[in-house]
């Protein structure tokens, strides 16, 4: 926080700034008293921005905070014995993790920025203890908790025994739902994570994935300039994403696995 004292915002710029991110339902919907504002104000860290390829924690680390999207994105990943790499979440504005390193006090997982990415750091025992004097804020927080795990579970689940046509669509909905509830375009959007990263979160090869977008093109779902996603036909995407194989994938002759 000393970087921030020679510049310290004032309340209003303080909800502005929260009004996108996560962290405004901590302050925002409960309606703080001023002083208490500061408070939550004042344990919150802006730390310095991340560049692609940046850690934030590493697998194995102890836990002590807490992080909160502002910019940018990450993604959270497993690297095995023989360095091999995993993609199990990607995070984006507005959005937290850090949170499956409560239970055992440790990171199961290694997080790197995507892109350039800006992020508050909110250590854990100091919200704690300021959710104590706080009413509200400890229920609050915990709320916050559970739909951010709950969330990345029924993707995971969503994603299970799926076609590769069914993984992609389901991801690009999803991907949609997000930026929506964070106030920003639901159906044109640039996907912060190459296509490789893409693929290895859907657990599909590169080349079924690249086969995919072309197709999805092709039918005049989407239209797709490089990261840069429009979504024509929403309707049809989620379509897509209901159970068993559609025409377009028996049409195409696509496998449906990798």
């Amino acid at each position: 926080m000393a970087e921030q004292t020679m510049n310290r915002p004032n309340i209003r710029q303080i909800r502005e700034a929260c009004r996108t991110c996560s962290l405004s339902d901590l302050c925002l919907p409960v309606a703080l008293e001023t002083e208490d504002v500061d408070a939550l104000d004042g344990i919150v860290e802006r730390r310095k921005p991340l560049a692609r390829g940046d850690v934030l924690y590493r697998s194995g680390r102890p836990f002590g905070a807490i992080y909160a999207v502002r910019t940018g994105a990450l993604k959270s990943m497993t690297i095995s014995e023989d360095g091999e790499e995993q993609i199990t979440a990607f995070h984006l504005p507005g959005e937290l993790l850090g949170l499956d390193a409560i239970s055992f006090g440790e990171h199961p997982s290694t997080a790197s920025a995507l892109e350039t990415t800006s992020i508050c750091e909110i250590p854990f025992e100091e919200l704690e203890t300021l959710s104590a004097d706080i009413p509200g804020l400890n229920r609050q927080l915990l709320r916050i908790m559970s739909k951010e795990i709950f969330n990345e579970q029924e993707m995971l689940h969503a994603l299970a025994r799926r076609t590769a046509e069914q993984r992609l669509a389901i991801l690009l909905t999803s991907l949609s739902d997000r930026f929506a509830r964070r106030g920003l375009s639901s159906i044109r959007f640039r996907l912060p994570m190459s296509r490789h990263e893409l693929s290895n979160y859907l657990g599909l090869a590169p080349e079924t994935t690249s086969r995919l977008f072309r197709r999805f093109v092709d039918n005049g779902w989407i239209t797709a300039d490089g990261r840069e996603i429009s979504l024509i036909d929403f309707d049809a995407l989620k379509a897509v994403t209901g159970g068993g194989a559609s025409a377009m994938e028996k049409n195409a002759g696509l496998t449906k696995h990798s």
